[in-house]
């Protein structure tokens, strides 16, 4: 097994290898590379498949028992300085090298589906390498100076996929703004790892923690400049995570294509926060200030997340809002000290959600066929209905999805989600409260997607109402309920004329069909794959027999107090909170099947009652418009007064001294005129005067 961990370096750097070989390619020789589209992702998904073997014998050798395996060489050095780079092993580590390779590699092979039109197919496989290599390299690394190398390489990747379609507008300013948000948290984490080396003098963690917790209690550091190193630090989380505030980039980046979107929710870049608090987690433990500040901050954005999810109709956003609420339950979980918990739930989350990212793109994948390729359109749910006929590996996989999100025994996200909640009411009552209403809505809208979507009747091919239904009375139709009619009467002339001719402009030649259609094998075979893991891998972390937590636990503790923790397991309490959070979930499931399935409660009836409710949940609590109003318009206005000081102080102060360069000169060419007679009159008036003045004194 040693071997192995010899050529553990493997695994990013074979992913990275694929990325480089493959972007060679398109740069010499772009047109022959793109001609073999097939070979490159075979070759890509083949090195991705090499590196999952290594990860996953890597996870068996540590079940097994062996122990952390450290490889390093030294990098920089200057005087007492030394920096080392290479690799780390451990259970943390090995865990997460099999969910980003395993996630990654089903990703890929969705993706020649998925893009198989799509004329830059080879450079998003290259782009796919190289964010999954990034991401590989971050979880391995054995300090914070070269996670932060890596922290960096996959905000950058990001912003290469989402931008995909860089043609796009919408792309394009999705990626800017992505990669803005995420550098406000990136420099609050590059403060906290300078600040950190200042205080303990290392990178490594296994020594900043305890270094700096001696450093406060024997008074050398203070407690203020503790707790501000620790935020400072976990801000990067907050951005990488989208954790509230800096949460408004993950539903923008949505316009990328569906197979990033999957991987970045699920395996890669906001995974990447949720992993760094636990390489941290020794730091944190030791400053309750900091750990309230994570609990609280995760407790809000999970609720505020789900607050917005249930009035979004474009399906990936809602996911979208769906994922940074359960990435809210997961830094909740670390704030409360449920360690195992938390990367419990990073684990259930990311195969279900990957399949459920992935079964929206099979959703707009068939939709297309339908609708065009206005996103627009292919994304909308109220357009959707009755796909369940048409789709049912899709639809299937999808109501497994939904079932494992909400909260449904036995499907894995019951076991994850019930164990934050129980540590979470251990330690904080008002905590579960959050946690427990948020459970309940998260139920409502995933079912009210899932029944918008392939339940009822088909209402893509009909044209003539897309108007109607793309309104705010479109929910009222969509359950059955007939909207006001005046509304309709003019609404449907226009609407039955905009409709036929947007509907035109989308097929780019290509004939559309009346109905949508299944995807191919390519994408069905990963989605019917993530799909076991999504009922089953719950059930390594039952309470009664906690495999999980005896393989991933704090670094504080040790097995042993963890298998006696094990064995204080309370049935009835079990029983008590489960009941709890099956139970909302249920109320929520109730819900979204009388408004959408059956159509016995009418939600536009609803939304306008609450209209302000609604109108801050549709406008997903006015966060966007605030920061353009704020940080977009005022740094503009910032930047136009900063323009006009250069222009007239910096701009006029260098002009002057050329106005008076050029006037000096103008001078100065009539008196350097080389005439010895001129020069003789100058010298003859300068004695001349000399004499004047000393005769008259």
């Amino acid at each position: 097994m040693e071997v192995i961990y010899q050529y553990a370096w493997l695994i990013p750097v074979l992913p990275l290898f694929g990325a480089m070989l493959v972007g060679l390619g398109l740069l010499t020789l772009n047109q022959v590379t793109n001609q073999l589209r097939q070979i490159n992702a075979a070759f890509i998904i083949s090195l991705m498949a090499v590196a999952m073997g290594l990860s996953c014998a890597l996870l068996w050798s540590q079940i097994q028992g062996h122990s952390t395996y450290t490889r390093t060489l030294e990098w920089a050095s200057a005087g007492n300085f030394h920096l080392n780079m290479g690799y780390t092993i451990d259970h943390l580590t090995a865990l997460m090298l099999v969910i980003v390779t395993s996630v990654a590699l089903l990703v890929m092979v969705y993706t020649d589906g998925y893009m198989a039109h799509d004329p830059s197919y080879v450079r998003f496989y290259a782009y796919l390498s190289l964010f999954g290599s990034s991401m590989l390299g971050l979880v391995v690394s054995p300090n914070l100076v070269q996670i932060y190398i890596f922290w960096e390489l996959v905000g950058m990747c990001s912003y290469l996929l989402v931008g995909f379609w860089y043609d796009r507008s919408s792309a394009a300013d999705a990626a800017q703004k992505a990669f803005v948000t995420n550098r406000v948290g990136d420099f609050g984490l590059l403060l906290g790892i300078l600040g950190l080396f200042w205080a303990t003098g290392s990178f490594e963690f296994n020594v900043i923690g305890d270094r700096l917790a001696e450093l406060v209690q024997i008074g050398s550091v203070s407690n203020i400049l503790a707790i501000l190193l620790a935020i400072l630090v976990f801000l990067g989380p907050v951005a990488k995570s989208a954790q509230f505030p800096l949460h408004v980039w993950l539903p923008d980046a949505m316009e990328g294509p569906t197979p990033i979107s999957a991987l970045i929710h699920a395996a890669t870049m906001v995974a990447a926060g949720v992993f760094l608090i636990a390489r941290m987690y020794p730091l944190f433990e030791h400053i309750p200030v900091a750990m309230n500040v994570i609990a609280f901050t995760g407790a809000f954005t999970a609720f505020l997340g789900a607050t917005i999810a249930i009035t979004q109709n474009d399906i990936k956003k809602g996911l979208a809002y769906s994922t940074i609420s359960q990435l809210g339950y997961m830094v909740m979980a670390m704030g409360v000290g449920a360690y195992s918990a938390g990367l419990f739930h990073l684990m259930t989350h990311a195969y279900f959600k990957a399949m459920l990212f992935l079964g929206s793109g099979s959703v707009i994948h068939g939709m297309e066929g339908v609708v065009g390729h206005d996103p627009a359109l292919a994304q909308d749910m109220r357009l959707m209905g009755g796909l369940r006929k048409y789709m049912p590996i899709t639809a299937t996989t999808f109501l497994i999805g939904c079932l494992a999100i909400s909260g449904i025994p036995p499907f894995a996200g019951f076991w994850s989600k019930d164990e934050i909640l129980g540590k979470a009411f251990a330690a904080n009552p008002f905590l579960w409260s959050i946690g427990w209403l948020t459970a309940g809505i998260t139920a409502f809208y995933m079912f009210r997607m899932y029944l918008t979507t392939f339940e009822g009747k088909f209402r893509g091919n009909k044209t003539e109402m897309w108007h109607v239904l793309k309104s705010f009375q479109g929910m009222a139709v969509v359950t059955g309920f007939e909207p006001a009619p005046s509304s309709l009467a003019g609404a449907m002339a226009k609407g039955e004329h905009e409709a036929k001719e947007h509907h035109h402009d989308t097929t780019h030649g290509h004939h559309l069909s009346e109905y949508p259609h299944e995807s191919p094998w390519t994408m069905t075979l990963p989605l019917a794959l993530l799909a076991i893991p999504s009922m089953l891998i719950g059930l390594l972390g039952t309470p009664y027999a906690n495999y999980f937590e005896e393989f991933i636990f704090p670094p504080s503790e040790t097995l042993a107090s963890v298998i006696e923790k094990a064995g204080e397991f309370d049935q009835t309490e079990f029983l008590i909170m489960a009941g709890a959070s099956v139970g909302i979930s249920l109320i929520g499931i109730t819900f979204a099947s009388l408004m959408y399935l059956w159509g016995k409660i009418n939600p536009v009836a609803i939304a306008t009652q609450i209209k302000p409710l609604y109108e801050l949940s549709l406008n997903k609590w006015y966060f966007d418009d605030i920061y353009h109003r704020v940080f977009v318009m005022g740094l503009r206005r910032l930047a136009r007064q900063v323009m006009e000081v250069d222009f007239r102080v910096v701009d006029g102060a260098v002009n002057l001294t050329g106005f008076f360069a050029l006037v000096s000169g103008e001078g100065l060419k009539y008196l350097e005129n080389g005439r010895a007679q001129f020069y003789a009159l100058i010298v003859f008036g300068a004695v001349l005067g000399l004499a004047i003045v000393f005769g008259v004194t």
